[in-house]
C-alpha cells in the first residue's frame, strides 16, 4: 500500500457555527402547542370543570354536616351523600379525559420537536459535528425534548388547575368570611416569596444534571461503537471505569438537585401545614366569638388545605419550570445554530455537468489564524483522474472537501463547469458527485439497503448490476440471505474488503459525473486488494475522479498527480515525470518504498499510515 505521510497528524478544529443567543422566548415555546389548539381547549375545559367540581364538594360537606348536626334529617343526608358520590364521579371522569388529552398532545409535541430538531441537525454543516460529540447531541434529542413536553403540557395543566383552585378557594372563603381573606393573602405572599427566592436555583442544578447525563451517553456511545478497538487493546475494565466516572458525576449532580429539591419541598410543606394551622386557629377564634358556625369550620378546613396545597404545588411548579427551562434552552441552542454552509437565497439547480473542476486562488483555514490552503489554483478536465498526494497536514482532505461544498473557502472560488458552487443548491451539486470515503460507513440494515442508498429508487436489476461492477455480487450470494443479509452496525459482519466493495457499488449505482475517492489505508489480502482495485478502476472510468491516493497502483493510473505541501501545490505531473524531477514526490516515495532484492517494490515494515488533513 502506498502512502505519502510524514510526522504526526496536525491537530485541527472545525470552525464554530454562527454564534447563538438562546433566551427563552415563551411565544416561540408555546407555538409548539398551536397545531393542537382544539385538543388543548378541550383539556382546559375538562380541567376547569374538574377543578370547579373539586371546589364545590366542601360546600356540600357543610350542608351534609348541617343536616346531621342541626336538622338530623336522614333524607337530606342521603341526598347530600349521593351528591358527593356524583361530584367525585364526574370529577374523576373529567380528570381522566384531561390527562389522556394532555398526554396525547404531549406525545405529539415530542414527535414534532424531535422531527424538527433532527431535520435541523441534518441541515447543519460538518463543522458543527466536528466540535460536538454525538452522544451529547443524542441527549438533546431524547431527554431534553422530554422536558419541553412536560413544560408545555403537564406543567401548564398543573399551573392552571392550581391557580383556579387557589382563586376559587379564596373567593369562597371571602364569601363565607371576608375577614379571613386578608389572613390568607398574607400567608400566600410569604409562601410565594420563599418559592421565588429558592426556585431560581432549580434551572442551574437541572442543567448540571442534563450536562452530566449527556456525558454518560457520550462515554457509552464511544465505547460501544469502538468495541473492536476496546477489545483489541483489552480496555474493557478501563471503559467500565470511564463510564462509572461519568455515572458518578451524574449521581453527584443528581444528588445536589435532589437535596435542594427535598429541602425546598420540606420547606414548602412546613409553610403549607403552618398555613392550615393558622387558618384553623383563626377559624376557631371566629367560632368562639360567635361569628362563624361550627359546621362551617369543616368547609374552611378543606378550603384551607386547598389553598395551602395549591400554594405548595405552585411553589414546587416554579422549581419544575426552572428545571425544564434548562432542557428547553439546550434544545433551542441547537435550533438556533445556523449552518456555516447554506444555500444562497437565489441559489439555482445545477444543470447536468461534464465534470470540469476549477480551484480559483483558493485559501482556507479551519481557524482564522491558521491557513490550511494558500491561494491554490488548479484546473481539472472532464474525465481526468487526479491523485492528491503529500505529507500529512498538506491540505489534501481540505481541498477534497471543498468540491462537494462541505466547507466554503475563505478566499477564492470552486467552480464546476465554470459555475461557482456557492450559487447552486447543495442538493443539486451533491447529486452529481459520488464519494467513497476512507472509512467505509455502512448502515446497520441489509446489503440491498446499503447499496440502494446511492439511489433510493433503483430497481433490483440496477442494484445487482452495481454489485457486479464492484466485484461484490459473488460474495453477496455466499452470505446467508444474499442481498437481504443484515450487515450489522457499521458493517461489522463483513470484512474490510467486502465493506469497501459495497461502498464502491453504492457509488456506481449513483452514477455521478464527479467521483471523490479517499482510499482506505487499511491493508487487505492480495485477492481483496485486486478485487477492490479492479472495482475502483471500473468506477473511475469516464468520470472526473479526484483521489487521495495511498495505493501505488492507483497513483500510476492517474492522468496527473498533484503534490501538496504546506497548503500549496509544489509539484504536478505523472509518476514517471515526478520521479525524474527528484523533488518532494520522489523523496516521499523513497521513504515509503524500497527496491527488494528480487526487483519488486516493497513497503518497509515500519511504515505507518496516518489520517491526512
Amino acid at each position: 500500500m502506498f502512502s505519502f505521510r510524514r510526522g504526526p497528524t496536525r491537530s485541527r478544529r472545525a470552525m464554530p457555527e454562527t454564534p447563538i443567543d438562546t433566551p427563552i422566548n415563551w411565544r416561540r415555546l408555546l407555538s409548539y402547542l398551536a397545531p393542537y389548539r382544539a385538543r388543548m381547549a378541550l383539556a382546559i375545559v375538562a380541567l376547569v370543570v374538574a377543578t370547579l367540581l373539586g371546589l364545590s364538594f366542601p360546600l356540600v360537606i357543610v350542608q351534609l354536616l348541617d343536616s346531621v348536626l342541626k336538622q338530623q334529617d336522614q333524607s337530606q343526608l342521603n341526598r347530600f351523600a349521593l351528591l358527593l358520590v356524583g361530584i367525585f364521579f364526574l370529577q374523576a371522569t373529567f380528570t381522566s379525559f384531561q390527562n389522556y388529552t394532555l398526554n396525547s398532545v404531549g406525545e405529539r409535541i415530542i414527535l414534532d420537536l424531535r422531527t424538527t430538531l433532527y431535520r435541523h441537525l441534518q441541515a447543519l454543516s460538518l463543522d458543527f459535528y466536528a466540535n460536538r460529540r454525538i452522544g451529547e447531541i443524542i441527549s438533546r434529542i431524547s431527554s431534553d425534548v422530554t422536558q419541553v413536553r412536560s413544560l408545555l403540557t403537564n406543567n401548564i395543566a398543573t399551573l392552571l388547575s392550581n391557580l383556579l383552585s387557589l382563586i376559587g378557594a379564596v373567593v369562597i372563603v371571602f364569601l363565607l368570611n371576608p375577614r379571613l381573606v386578608g389572613f390568607v393573602v398574607i400567608l400566600a405572599l410569604v409562601i410565594v416569596g420563599v418559592a421565588v427566592t429558592f426556585g431560581r436555583y432549580f434551572q442551574r442544578f437541572s442543567t448540571a444534571v442534563q450536562d452530566a447525563l449527556a456525558g454518560t451517553t457520550v462515554a457509552a456511545e464511544e465505547a460501544l461503537q469502538g468495541m473492536r478497538v476496546v477489545k483489541s487493546f483489552a480496555r474493557e475494565a478501563y471503559e467500565v471505569s470511564r463510564y462509572n466516572t461519568a455515572l458518578e458525576q451524574t449521581l453527584a449532580a443528581a444528588l445536589r438537585l435532589a437535596l435542594f429539591r427535598s429541602a425546598f419541598g420540606g420547606l414548602m410543606a412546613f409553610l403549607g401545614f403552618s398555613a392550615i394551622a393558622a387558618i384553623l386557629w383563626y377559624s376557631g377564634r371566629e367560632v368562639i366569638q360567635g361569628r362563624l358556625e361550627f359546621s362551617t369550620i369543616s368547609g374552611f378546613l378543606i378550603y384551607a388545605i386547598t389553598i395551602a396545597a395549591s400554594l405548595g404545588q405552585l411553589s414546587g411548579l416554579y422549581g419544575q419550570f426552572r428545571e425544564a427551562l434548562g432542557g428547553v434552552q439546550r434544545v433551542f441552542e441547537i435550533l438556533d445554530t445556523r449552518p456555516t454552509v447554506a444555500d444562497a437565497p437565489d441559489a439555482q439547480e445545477l444543470p447536468p455537468i461534464r465534470g470540469a473542476i476549477t480551484f480559483d486562488a483558493i485559501s482556507f483555514g479551519y481557524e482564522s489564524n491558521l491557513a490550511v490552503l494558500k491561494e491554490v489554483s488548479l484546473a481539472i478536465q472532464p474525465g481526468e483522474i487526479v491523485a492528491l498526494v503529500g505529507p500529512s497536514g498538506a491540505g489534501k482532505s481540505t481541498l477534497f472537501n471543498l468540491i462537494p461544498r462541505f466547507y466554503d473557502p475563505t478566499q477564492g472560488a470552486v467552480l464546476i463547469d465554470g459555475i461557482d458552487v456557492r450559487t447552486v443548491t447543495q442538493q443539486s451539486l451533491r447529486a452529481q458527485i459520488g464519494l467513497v470515503p476512507q472509512e467505509t460507513l455502512l448502515f446497520g440494515g441489509t446489503i440491498r439497503e446499503n447499496i440502494a442508498y446511492g439511489r433510493l429508487d433503483a430497481s433490483e436489476a440496477e442494484i445487482i448490476a452495481a454489485a457486479q461492477a464492484a466485484n461484490a455480487h459473488e460474495f453477496i450470494l455466499a452470505t446467508p440471505q444474499d442481498y437481504e443479509t443484515i450487515v450489522g452496525e457499521r458493517g461489522v459482519k463483513l470484512s474490510g474488503g467486502q465493506r469497501q466493495r459495497l461502498a464502491i457499488a453504492r457509488a456506481i449505482l449513483k452514477d455521478p459525473r464527479i467521483l471523490l475517492l479517499d482510499e482506505a489505508t487499511s491493508s487487505l489480502d492480495s485477492e481483496s486488494e485486486e478485487l477492490v482495485q479492479d472495482a475502483l478502476n471500473r468506477l473511475m472510468q469516464g468520470r472526473t475522479s479526484v483521489i487521495i491516493a495511498h495505493r501505488l497502483s492507483t497513483i500510476k493510473i492517474a492522468h496527473r498527480i498533484i503534490v501538496l505541501d504546506g497548503g500549496e501545490i509544489v509539484e504536478q505531473g505523472t509518476h514517471d515525470e515526478l520521479m525524474a524531477r527528484n523533488g518532494l514526490y520522489a523523496h516521499l516515495y523513497s521513504l515509503q518504498f524500497r527496491i527488494a532484492d528480487n526487483g519488486g517494490l516493497e513497503a518497509p515494515a515500519h511504515t505507518t499510515h496516518l489520517l491526512p488533513v
